[in-house]
Formats: C-alpha cells, sequence, structure tokens
C-alpha cells in the first residue's frame, strides 16, 4: 500500500505542539542540476549531523525513503521522499534535545537521531543522550555526563509532522542502535551512561510502545593492572534469522592523572572484536559456535571472541555484514597515536572476514582514510561506500570495491565532491533504495551549519525550489 505525504509546512508538529519547522535553504549549490533544483535535501544540519555508530538513520519503506538527523540545538529532525513523484516532505522537528541549549558549551554529537519503523507503520526517534547527567538519578549501570535519552513515536502512521514522547526508556543511553527481527520484535541497543558504563539492550514486542529492563552484553570494568576502566564501542545488525551480530572494539578508558602522558583521558580503541545473538534462546556465541558468559569481560573477549590484535594502531569501529555464506566481514579503521592528540591520527578502513576456519585480512589494500559502510554482494564482491578525501584535498564519497574477497580494493565511482570540506556519513539506509542509500552532511569549512544529502547510486537526489 502507497501511503500519502504530508506537505503542509505549516502543520502543527511534535510534542504537545511543537510548531513545524522546515529548512531554510541557502544559496544555490554549484553541481545543482538546475536554476530551481538543489542536490542538498536541507541545509539545518548541525556539527556531525550524523554518524554510522547511530544506526538507522532512516528506512525505506513502500516507495518513501525517511531520514533524520541533528538539527538546530541538537534536536532531532525528520523528511522524507517520495520516490515516484520525487516530492519531499519535510524536514520537521521531531522532539526537543537536552543537549544543544547552553550556548556555553561546544556541540556534543552524541545524541543524534536513530529511525526505525515499526510493523503497524509508526515511525520511531531515539535521540538526545550523553550517559544522563545525575539531577535525573543514579544510574545502576554506568556513570553520567551529559543530556537525556528519549523516545518519540509519530501520531500517525508513515505521518513526519506530529511526534509524541514516550517514557519507555532510561536517560541514560547514548550511541542508540536499532535492530528490528523479521517477526517485528525491536531492540534498541545503546551504552547505558558515558565512558565507563555497560552496553545494555532492551526488547519490544509490541511496535516499540513498552520495552523490557536494560539487559547488559558488554560490560565496562576497574582494571587491577592500570588506572584505567575497560569500556567499549559496538556496532549491531541484523544477521542470518533470528540472530543479531556484533562486532565492536576496546576502549581503554584512563583515568586522567593515570594515563602515560599528558594527555589524560583519550579516545584510546584498540583490537576489534566479534560475537552473534540468538534472540530466539536469548544466549551469545562466538564465531565457532561457543557459548559466551554475558555480560562479557574484557579477558573473556581477548580469549573467546577476538578477531583482530590492532598492536600500536588505535582503531574506531565501522561496520560488519554477511556473505552469502553467512561468514562476517567487517569494517575498521585504524591509524597510529600520534602522542599529541586524544583521538590519535588518521585512520585508514581496514577490511576483516571470516573465511569459515579463520578470521583474515586488516592489511593495507589501498582504501582511503575514511569512514563508511560496507555491503558484501557475496564472498567474493565487497563494496565500501566512503567518506574520504580525493587526492586534492576535497570532500569525496565514493564506492570501493574488491573481487577479491577483500584482498585489494579500487575506486570505482565518485558520488559526491565538494571542494574545501568534508562529510559525515551514516551507515546504510535500512531496506535502502539504490537511489537513497546513505544521510550525508558536508562540513563546509568555517561553519557548524550543514547541508543535508540523501545519497545513492546516481548521486545526490534532488529538491525543487517549488516544494520549499
Amino acid at each position: 500500500m502507497k501511503h500519502s505525504l504530508f506537505l503542509a509546512a505549516a502543520l502543527t508538529v511534535g510534542i504537545a505542539g511543537l510548531s513545524g519547522c522546515s529548512a531554510a535553504y541557502g544559496p544555490q549549490s554549484a553541481s545543482a542540476q538546475t536554476a530551481a533544483q538543489t542536490d542538498y535535501f536541507a541545509d539545518n544540519g548541525l556539527g556531525n549531523a550524523v554518524a554510522v555508530v547511530q544506526h538507522p538513520a532512516g528506512e525505506y519503506k513502500d516507495g518513501i525513503t525517511y531520514v533524520s538527523y541533528q538539527g538546530p540545538l541538537e534536536d532531532p529532525y525528520v523528511a522524507s521522499y517520495d520516490h515516484e513523484t520525487g516530492e519531499w516532505s519535510g524536514p520537521f522537528k521531531a522532539g526537543i534535545s537536552a543537549m544543544g541549549k547552553d550556548p556555553t558549551r561546544k556541540i556534543d554529537n552524541h545524541g543524534k537521531p536513530t529511525l526505525i519503523i515499526d510493523d503497524a507503520g509508526y515511525i520511531h526517534i531515539f535521540f538526545g543522550g550523553h550517559g544522563g547527567t545525575p539531577e535525573l538519578g543514579e544510574n545502576p549501570l554506568g556513570n553520567h555526563h551529559y543530556g537525556e535519552n528519549k523516545h518519540v513515536v509519530s501520531k500517525r502512521p508513515y505521518d513526519i509532522t506530529e511526534w509524541e514522547e514516550l517514557d519507555t526508556i532510561p536517560p541514560f543511553g547514548t550511541y542508540n542502535q536499532v535492530v528490528k527481527m523479521d517477526n517485528g520484535d525491536i531492540y534498541l541497543f545503546y551504552r547505558h551512561g558515558a565512558h565507563r558504563s555497560d552496553w545494555v539492550y532492551h526488547k519490544s514486542t509490541d511496535n516499540g510502545r513498552t520495552f523490557s529492563e536494560p539487559v547488559s552484553f558488554l560490560k565496562h570494568k576497574r582494571r587491577t593492572d592500570m588506572q584505567a576502566v575497560d569500556s567499549w564501542y559496538p556496532y549491531v545488525t541484523k544477521g542470518q534469522g533470528d540472530e543479531i551480530i556484533v562486532s565492536f572494539d576496546y576502549h581503554l578508558c584512563w583515568d586522567g592523572a593515570g594515563a602515560p602522558d599528558a594527555r589524560g583521558h583519550t579516545a584510546n580503541r584498540q583490537d576489534l572484536f566479534y560475537m552473534v545473538f540468538d534472540t530466539g534462546d536469548g544466549s551469545w556465541r562466538n564465531i565457532e559456535g561457543e557459548q559466551l558468559p554475558m555480560p562479557l569481560t574484557r579477558e573473556v573477549a581477548e580469549d573467546k571472541a577476538l578477531v583482530a590484535k590492532s598492536g600500536d594502531l588505535w582503531s574506531f569501529n565501522a561496520s560488519v555484514a554477511l556473505d552469502d555464506q553467512g561468514h562476517p566481514h567487517i569494517g575498521i579503521t585504524m591509524g597510529e597515536d600520534l602522542g599529541v592528540s586524544k583521538v590519535g591520527g588518521p585512520k585508514q578502513m581496514r577490511h576483516y572476514r571470516w573465511t569459515g576456519s579463520e578470521w583474515i585480512g586488516g592489511k593495507s589494500t589501498k582504501l582511503p582514510i575514511g569512514n563508511g559502510d560496507l555491503v558484501v554482494d557475496n564472498s567474493d564482491n565487497v563494496r565500501f561506500l566512503l567518506a574520504s578525501q580525493n587526492r586534492n584535498g576535497d570532500g569525496m564519497i565514493a564506492w570501493w570495491e574488491s573481487d577479491d574477497a577483500g584482498a585489494s580494493f579500487t575506486q570505482t565511482r565518485e558520488l559526491l565532491v565538494r571542494d574545501r570540506a568534508s562529510f559525515a556519513i551514516s551507515s546504510f539506509i535500512r531496506n535502502a533504495h539504490p537511489d537513497a542509500r546513505v544521510v550525508v552532511a558536508e562540513r563546509a569549512r568555517g561553519t557548524d551549519d550543514r547541508r543535508m544529502y540523501l545519497l545513492g547510486d546516481n548521486g545526490p537526489v534532488t529538491r525543487s525550489a517549488s516544494q520549499r
């Protein structure tokens, strides 16, 4: 059934009367197709308006792509595109973040929205958290920092104009990731607080109207051999059947004064791990089928779930996908610790895969310094869609493809290039249409405002000036 679009920009939207907010569009882009078209659909993105880790940022359903991103004052915004008519709706503000309202604080970026559509057609957005604050109460599974994790749902199926807030989840979450199973069950994963917190999941069996209590699956734990705490960064997505697959790296969270140099706390992330969650019986196992005790600790992860050691390199986890044999392929960025930066040096995308008997990969394959998502067509053909810089130093999003199971990669097609800019990119939109695979924010120099693009195999999806 084709869903109707809601095009009236003057409609009242939001939580108990939140005003509708259409983007104010700037001057014509140099690469727009005609004087009446722009290749960006909005220009009110803010900061790192999308990211791979908070996912999915959008979903394709019955001819329409729905997308979300971080907009003014770090609030969540939603727009939709009808592939048959070429019409856009929105963007509309879907909620109010607890972050972004204090002008003395820098943009936090941890509360950008995650979007999923339930089996009844209602659109759910999770956003706004970076661990919560002490005023919100005790965090039993970690520590506090900022913001408040929130859950809003559309007031009508497939309608992005009006939203209501639900009291379904704790306020302490950040890095929301949502997976919907074939039977309609919804799993919400996030870190239950700031750096020193467990990663948890909630399960909903009633289209996201209620969620179970949080269940820890990655445990934070103080180390006894150094002044630091074990922490984690996973990427969670649907696997085969009732399974959810998880790739993750380790975060060594120094105490500050206990750090080995003057930098104090750093974004030191190391190594690469993988495990599988069987939602049918609630068990977790490693790649070899051995059951794992939950929540997983560093010691057990290193013994039972290790894909590769990163050595002296710092990592930043990307995404994971299965090939036609059910074997996982993982993308992860790695770069040198420069000794002067809290985030380490530039990180090159690397590829690992399970052969059926061992993990291989991680060597230099000419993949660029950048970030993005991967799709595995079969065991030999692996493709990354990556945001990086071209040889002229301009921002670029391009396909990088391998026909030898990831042993080597070649850049094939540039989908978007901008002078003196860089890009923040989402992971693949859920059930993505080939013309609308990812949401992209253009990070132009000298401003925190972002032009937002819906990007697919034919480049950006354009928007007519008459729709604004």
